[in-house]
């Protein structure tokens, strides 16, 4: 019996874990956008199940892998989120209304995406199927269904690429600047609105990668991006406001919690948690783990 728990309980980390990495690649566009960009993009996850569908839509019909179809039709979401941004500075930030009627843009675009995606696919359930998609490898008792494991490293190796980006490049290290000082930012010969446009759309880009994830995971519909919303902007504060690292570390440990609470007090109560370390970290540590 003992050593069924000790295996039970090296299970619920490893899917902790694995999940985790699914969660920081769905939110780390939530904190280019809203962490460094103070862009309060509710419609984040909307994209995210635009990119499921799109990816479903090529496995379906072509039989491509759905990850690497995410890869390379993602300059089509950099360029949907140019063009989103474009729109968003010029109806509301460039008047100063972004605050409230900001918001109100990002939920019409939220519901705009997916009643259009109703229309289009129904509210079935889809899935895309890989190679991978129902095998599972089992290493001294403990499960990697790779349905996981190939997100969790598609995912690592996108927050680790975005980590570099944005410390190693002149363009990266003016993202983190724009929403400290856009003055300092012009005077050194640069448009903080074109920075602004340029890494938004780098957030909406990461979202259609997170989507073909998603779809590879589990069954989605359209409504089903709901459900992301408090996820991401949970990670995102608990690993700290903008912090790429930060992010991938709140992920690990919002996914290991969720597995945890699943395996040992049932599923219903796994979605408490990402509200609940949210509402901790709000009250003991406001500027997350890799906070300033």
């Amino acid at each position: 019996m003992e050593a069924a728990s000790i295996e039970l309980f090296v299970n619920a980390i490893v899917a902790g874990l694995l999940l985790g990495g699914f969660y920081a690649a769905v939110s780390v566009g939530i904190s280019i956008s809203f962490g460094m960009l103070d862009v309060v993009n509710i419609a984040h996850p909307a994209f995210i199940i635009l990119g499921s569908y799109i990816a479903y839509t090529v496995n379906a019909r072509f039989g491509f892998d759905p990850i690497l179809t995410s890869v390379v039709l993602s300059p089509l979401f950099f360029a949907l989120g140019l063009l989103l941004y474009r729109i968003y500075y010029l109806c509301f930030e460039k008047r100063g209304q972004e605050s409230l009627r900001g918001l109100a843009f990002f939920f019409g675009v939220l519901f705009i995406t997916e009643v259009t995606l109703v229309l289009i696919f129904g509210v079935d359930y889809v899935q895309a199927r890989t190679a991978y998609t129902d095998a599972t490898e089992r290493i001294a008792g403990i499960d990697f269904p790779l349905r996981l494991v190939v997100p969790f490293f598609v995912s690592l190796a996108m927050v680790i690429g975005l980590q570099f980006f944005l410390t190693r490049t002149f363009f990266g290290r003016a993202v983190l600047a724009v929403a400290q000082d856009q003055l300092a930012l012009r005077l050194m010969g640069v448009d903080p609105v074109r920075v602004k446009g340029l890494a938004f759309a780098l957030s909406i880009a990461t979202a259609g990668v997170a989507g073909a994830l998603l779809i590879v995971i589990l069954p989605v519909q359209p409504s089903i991006g709901r459900e992301y919303i408090g996820l991401v902007f949970a990670v995102c504060v608990l690993g700290g406001m903008g912090s790429i690292w930060g992010t991938l570390v709140g992920a690990l440990v919002l996914g290991t919690a969720e597995s945890f609470t699943a395996t040992f007090f049932g599923p219903s109560w796994a979605p408490a948690v990402s509200f609940g370390l949210l509402l901790a970290t709000l009250a003991f540590r406001p500027a997350g783990l890799f906070g300033r």
